[in-house]
């Protein structure tokens, strides 16, 4: 086994290190998503510094009936992937050299965001990845922790608890990666069977519909503000041949609100067909939430947002999500 690989606090605490540390949080099973973190911390740390790559499948966030025994292990593959992607160091502990006393009888609380959309899926999932999460910074000291966009909500959780309990820590989110046909990178992909998979489609083409419906409606919105508004403006503007122009200017005043429920009714039109599919796609939720707290945005919502979904597909649980931007010209 590469040098890279430590086991032990004590190893990890011996390392030496220069310039800034940053560090990758994984469960192991790694992938290209993994290794765009990984590679993205490499840039972010600088040549004279440093990226440790932590594999530790935590089973404080594994609920009753997840899949925590079939989790895939493969230490071996993930050390070569972090090495060729740049990294450092691999801290890899055993589950006792994390919790050394058993289940710890402290943990850190994830509150009201943790209780919703993946939190109320999975009761306790998100107290028990913030509590191991702080335990990695405490143990790994890093600058810097990088951590992928797919996760919006465990990211914006950690994100939470870094700034309410005064961790020295840059958190930095980094993009989702995607397959050629859109599917997000994970680690739970490799469960699906080649039908199970063509269903899994879905949950990222729901997300592009609302992405797409969100662009066609700001941008008629935009035409139509660059247009006469009024009635008589408008017949005028038809008159001339400005058919289009009129319409548009009639359209901003029906669909110019209501824009968040136009995003979430595309998205779900494609869930609702892949529903229909051998195998199904059995959905969890599908939510446009702000990002600061995981509400769902009402109808003159403006900002960020985030469009995420949860499904099934046979019995493997996937997540996706995209952000969006809700403005005057979005």
């Amino acid at each position: 086994m590469t040098d890279l690989l430590l086991h032990t606090a004590e190893e990890l605490h011996k390392l030496s290190r220069t310039g800034r540390r940053a560090v990758v949080m994984t469960m192991g099973a790694l992938h290209e998503g993994h290794a765009t973190l990984i590679r993205t911390a490499r840039e972010q740390a600088g040549p004279e510094g440093q990226v440790v790559v932590t594999v530790f499948v935590n089973p404080l966030q594994f609920g009753a009936g997840e899949d925590l025994d079939r989790y895939p292990r493969t230490l071996d593959a993930d050390v070569a992937i972090a090495e060729e992607a740049g990294a450092d160091a691999v801290f890899a502990p055993a589950v006792d050299e994390v919790y050394p006393g058993g289940d710890p009888q402290v943990r850190i609380s994830a509150g009201p965001m943790g209780e919703r959309l993946e939190g109320a899926t999975r009761p306790g999932h998100f107290d028990g990845m913030l509590t191991v999460v702080a335990k990695l910074l405490h143990l790994t000291r890093p600058d810097l922790a990088l951590f992928g966009q797919k996760d919006a909500q465990q990211l914006a959780l950690i994100r939470r608890m870094v700034t309410d309990l005064n961790f020295p820590v840059e958190v930095v989110g980094v993009p989702t990666v995607r397959e050629e046909d859109g599917l997000a990178l994970s680690s739970r992909n490799r469960y699906l069977s080649a039908a199970e998979r063509h269903t899994a489609l879905a949950l990222s083409r729901a997300l592009f519909a609302g992405r797409d419906r969100l662009a066609a409606q700001a941008a008629l919105r935009a035409r139509a503000e660059a247009s006469p508004a009024s009635d008589e403006r408008a017949t005028a503007l038809a008159r001339l041949g400005e058919i289009r122009a009129s319409a548009d200017a009639h359209a901003v005043s029906v669909a110019g609100a209501g824009l968040p429920d136009a995003v979430r009714a595309a998205a779900l039109h494609v869930l609702d067909e892949a529903g229909r599919h051998e195998p199904p796609l059995v959905l969890d939720y599908l939510a446009l939430v702000d990002p600061l707290d995981f509400t769902e945005t009402g109808q003159d919502f403006t900002g960020r947002a985030v469009l995420a979904v949860a499904a099934k597909v046979g019995s493997t649980r996937l997540i996706d999500n995209i952000p969006l931007e809700f403005g005057a010209h979005s």
